[in-house]
Protein backbone atom coordinates (compact mmCIF):
# COMPACT_ATOMS: atom_id res chain seq x y z
CA UNK A 1 0.00 0.00 0.00
CA UNK A 2 1.59 3.63 -1.08
CA UNK A 3 0.26 7.09 -1.42
CA UNK A 4 1.97 10.43 -2.18
CA UNK A 5 1.68 13.30 -1.26
CA UNK A 6 3.09 16.55 -3.04
CA UNK A 7 4.52 19.15 -1.65
CA UNK A 8 3.25 22.55 -3.13
CA UNK A 9 5.62 25.76 -4.49
CA UNK A 10 7.65 27.60 -1.46
CA UNK A 11 7.11 24.86 1.25
CA UNK A 12 9.93 22.50 2.16
CA UNK A 13 9.98 19.10 3.97
CA UNK A 14 12.74 16.95 5.05
CA UNK A 15 13.22 13.99 7.24
CA UNK A 16 15.72 12.53 9.40
CA UNK A 17 15.18 9.40 12.11
CA UNK A 18 11.39 9.38 11.44
CA UNK A 19 10.87 12.82 12.40
CA UNK A 20 9.33 14.78 9.26
CA UNK A 21 10.10 18.95 8.91
CA UNK A 22 8.01 20.83 7.14
CA UNK A 23 9.14 24.48 6.37
CA UNK A 24 7.02 27.26 5.01
CA UNK A 25 5.85 30.99 5.21
CA UNK A 26 4.55 30.72 8.42
CA UNK A 27 7.64 28.80 10.23
CA UNK A 28 8.73 25.42 10.88
CA UNK A 29 7.23 22.17 12.54
CA UNK A 30 7.51 18.77 13.09
CA UNK A 31 5.87 14.97 14.05
CA UNK A 32 7.45 11.61 15.04
CA UNK A 33 6.25 9.27 12.55
CA UNK A 34 7.28 6.26 13.39
CA UNK A 35 5.84 3.23 13.01
CA UNK A 36 6.35 -0.64 12.08
CA UNK A 37 3.61 -1.23 9.91
CA UNK A 38 4.57 2.43 7.69
CA UNK A 39 7.50 4.37 6.44
CA UNK A 40 8.05 8.06 5.01
CA UNK A 41 10.47 9.21 2.79
CA UNK A 42 10.98 12.71 0.89
CA UNK A 43 11.81 12.90 -2.26
CA UNK A 44 11.85 16.37 -4.04
CA UNK A 45 8.95 17.87 -3.46
CA UNK A 46 7.22 14.51 -2.76
CA UNK A 47 6.22 12.42 0.73
CA UNK A 48 6.06 8.85 0.02
CA UNK A 49 4.07 6.81 2.56
CA UNK A 50 4.28 3.21 2.38
CA UNK A 51 3.08 0.12 4.31
CA UNK A 52 3.98 -3.43 3.88
CA UNK A 53 1.31 -4.60 4.72
CA UNK A 54 -1.49 -4.85 2.52
CA UNK A 55 -4.42 -5.06 5.25
CA UNK A 56 -7.03 -2.28 6.90
CA UNK A 57 -4.23 -1.81 9.48
CA UNK A 58 -1.92 -1.09 7.02
CA UNK A 59 -4.38 1.37 5.19
CA UNK A 60 -5.09 2.93 8.05
CA UNK A 61 -1.43 3.82 9.28
CA UNK A 62 -0.99 4.85 5.51
CA UNK A 63 -3.62 7.15 5.85
CA UNK A 64 -3.46 8.44 9.55
CA UNK A 65 0.75 9.50 8.33
CA UNK A 66 -1.05 11.26 5.38
CA UNK A 67 -3.64 13.29 7.15
CA UNK A 68 -0.55 14.27 9.65
CA UNK A 69 1.55 14.98 6.58
CA UNK A 70 -1.39 17.38 5.37
CA UNK A 71 -1.60 19.13 9.01
CA UNK A 72 1.69 20.00 8.78
CA UNK A 73 1.39 21.40 5.36
CA UNK A 74 -1.87 23.29 6.46
CA UNK A 75 -0.13 24.81 9.34
CA UNK A 76 3.13 26.60 7.97
CA UNK A 77 0.68 27.56 4.80
CA UNK A 78 -2.46 29.56 6.70
CA UNK A 79 -2.14 28.03 10.66
CA UNK A 80 -4.48 27.16 12.93
CA UNK A 81 -6.99 28.74 15.06
CA UNK A 82 -9.22 28.00 18.05
CA UNK A 83 -11.63 30.35 19.14
CA UNK A 84 -13.32 30.49 22.72
CA UNK A 85 -15.99 32.18 24.56
CA UNK A 86 -16.08 33.41 27.94
CA UNK A 87 -19.65 32.91 29.66
CA UNK A 88 -20.99 34.03 32.98
CA UNK A 89 -24.05 35.52 34.87
CA UNK A 90 -23.02 36.94 38.05
CA UNK A 91 -19.01 37.06 38.82
CA UNK A 92 -16.95 38.27 35.57
CA UNK A 93 -13.98 36.21 34.31
CA UNK A 94 -10.67 37.52 33.91
CA UNK A 95 -8.25 35.63 31.69
CA UNK A 96 -4.48 36.53 31.61
CA UNK A 97 -1.47 35.50 29.72
CA UNK A 98 1.42 35.19 31.70
CA UNK A 99 4.56 33.71 29.61
CA UNK A 100 3.70 30.12 28.83
CA UNK A 101 1.06 29.98 31.56
CA UNK A 102 -3.00 30.82 31.44
CA UNK A 103 -4.47 32.56 34.69
CA UNK A 104 -8.32 32.50 35.00
CA UNK A 105 -9.36 34.85 37.58
CA UNK A 106 -12.90 34.58 39.85
CA UNK A 107 -14.20 31.93 38.10
CA UNK A 108 -17.90 31.65 39.87
CA UNK A 109 -16.61 33.99 42.37
CA UNK A 110 -13.52 32.11 43.69
CA UNK A 111 -10.78 33.56 45.20
CA UNK A 112 -7.70 31.42 43.94
CA UNK A 113 -7.41 31.83 40.43
CA UNK A 114 -6.75 28.46 38.10
CA UNK A 115 -3.82 28.20 35.96
CA UNK A 116 -3.17 25.98 33.04
CA UNK A 117 -0.05 25.78 30.41
CA UNK A 118 -0.24 26.41 26.86
CA UNK A 119 0.82 23.72 24.79
CA UNK A 120 4.04 24.41 22.37
CA UNK A 121 4.16 27.24 20.24
CA UNK A 122 0.51 28.32 20.24
CA UNK A 123 -0.25 32.04 20.87
CA UNK A 124 -3.16 33.06 22.99
CA UNK A 125 -4.98 36.61 22.72
CA UNK A 126 -7.82 38.06 24.66
CA UNK A 127 -10.30 39.99 22.58
CA UNK A 128 -12.96 40.72 25.05
CA UNK A 129 -15.25 38.05 25.68
CA UNK A 130 -13.59 35.50 23.32
CA UNK A 131 -10.06 33.87 23.70
CA UNK A 132 -8.05 33.15 20.76
CA UNK A 133 -5.54 30.65 20.23
CA UNK A 134 -3.35 30.31 17.19
CA UNK A 135 -0.07 28.36 16.25
CA UNK A 136 1.06 26.45 13.03
CA UNK A 137 0.42 22.92 14.76
CA UNK A 138 -3.14 21.69 14.70
CA UNK A 139 -2.48 19.29 18.09
CA UNK A 140 -0.67 22.31 19.48
CA UNK A 141 -3.75 25.10 19.48
CA UNK A 142 -6.34 21.82 20.10
CA UNK A 143 -4.56 20.93 23.31
CA UNK A 144 -4.37 24.63 24.63
CA UNK A 145 -8.01 25.26 23.94
CA UNK A 146 -8.63 21.90 25.87
CA UNK A 147 -6.71 22.43 28.50
CA UNK A 148 -8.63 26.36 29.08
CA UNK A 149 -11.45 24.73 28.73
CA UNK A 150 -11.24 21.89 30.86
CA UNK A 151 -9.70 24.20 33.53
CA UNK A 152 -12.69 26.41 33.70
CA UNK A 153 -15.09 23.39 34.33
CA UNK A 154 -16.96 24.25 37.52
CA UNK A 155 -17.46 20.87 39.34
CA UNK A 156 -19.88 19.51 41.96
CA UNK A 157 -22.89 21.96 40.69
CA UNK A 158 -25.64 21.13 38.29
CA UNK A 159 -24.02 22.05 35.35
CA UNK A 160 -27.78 22.69 33.97
CA UNK A 161 -27.92 26.05 36.35
CA UNK A 162 -24.17 26.96 36.69
CA UNK A 163 -22.78 27.14 32.68
CA UNK A 164 -20.14 29.88 33.68
CA UNK A 165 -16.70 28.74 32.21
CA UNK A 166 -14.91 29.19 29.06
CA UNK A 167 -15.78 27.12 25.78
CA UNK A 168 -14.79 26.33 22.62
CA UNK A 169 -16.84 27.96 19.72
CA UNK A 170 -14.45 27.28 17.13
CA UNK A 171 -11.88 24.51 17.11
CA UNK A 172 -8.80 24.09 14.86
CA UNK A 173 -9.02 22.79 11.07
CA UNK A 174 -12.52 23.61 11.10
CA UNK A 175 -15.09 26.16 10.04
CA UNK A 176 -17.38 26.47 13.13
CA UNK A 177 -18.91 23.89 15.32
Amino acid sequence: MKTIVKVPQGISASINDYVITVKGPKGSTSKILKSPLGTVDVKGDEVIIESPIKSRRGKAIVNTFKSHVNNLIDGVTNGYEARLKICYSHFPITVKVNGKNISIENLGGEKTPRLTNICGDAKISVEGAEVVVTGINKEEVGQTAASIEKTSKIKHKDSRLFQDGIWITKKPGKDGL
